[in-house]
């Protein structure tokens, strides 16, 4: 009876993924749960559709502990022949990524708030067909502690991307400024950028 049950849970589940996806444009396919409120819709589906790309992995620790990540998303904002005439790219360079900006908004939250951890960034390959692994990593510190560090893979072809992880502090957050190290990796090529916030 019990094995049965599991069954016809698995089956809402992926009914409920499947359906939520097929309303998600191309350009939005990267978007997956994080920690926060459905992650463990999430997580099952993935491992159960063998396909974990875009989830939001890694936690949040000291100060930022009885926090939430929220749902990764991600837009391409230029096709890659836009983005190797930008940055004069040459085949023979092999695949490149450059961070264009990073951000965290609002710059100044209360405990309890919201604050997006963006990226902007280019990823530059040698030809039009070329899909690469690229990590995401944003390792967010409060002084010299790691207080957070999700990280997302997802598979991206040439091109200018924007993505964000939305992260609710805790109520009892430290008062302080946060450093959001972010970084951007695919094979040999890496890219960092650092911001701030302030909880206040």
């Amino acid at each position: 009876m019990r094995s049965k049950l599991f069954a016809m849970a698995t089956v809402l589940v992926l009914l409920a993924f499947a359906v939520s996806c097929a309303s998600v444009p191309e350009e939005h396919k990267g978007a997956a749960y994080g920690a926060g409120a459905g992650a463990a819709t999430g997580a099952v589906a993935g491992a159960i559709l063998g396909d974990t790309r875009g989830a939001v992995v890694g936690g949040l620790l000291g100060g930022l502990v009885g926090g939430a990540l929220g749902h990764y998303g991600y837009d391409q904002q230029s096709t890659r022949a836009e983005t190797v005439q930008k940055y004069n790219y040459q085949p023979a360079s092999g695949t490149q990524v450059k961070i264009e900006e990073a951000m965290a908004t609002p710059q100044t939250v209360s405990p309890g708030q919201n604050v997006d951890l963006k990226m902007s960034y280019a990823v530059l390959t040698p030809s039009q067909d070329s899909q690469v692994n690229v990590t995401e990593t944003r390792e967010i510190r409060m002084g010299n502690q790691v207080v957070g560090k999700p990280q997302v893979s997802v598979t991206r072809t040439g091109g200018t991307y924007t993505s964000n992880v939305p992260l609710t502090l805790p109520a009892t957050a430290q008062k302080g400024t946060y450093t959001v190290i972010s970084t951007v990796q695919a094979g040999n090529a890496t890219d960092t950028r650092q911001t701030t916030f302030n909880v206040s």
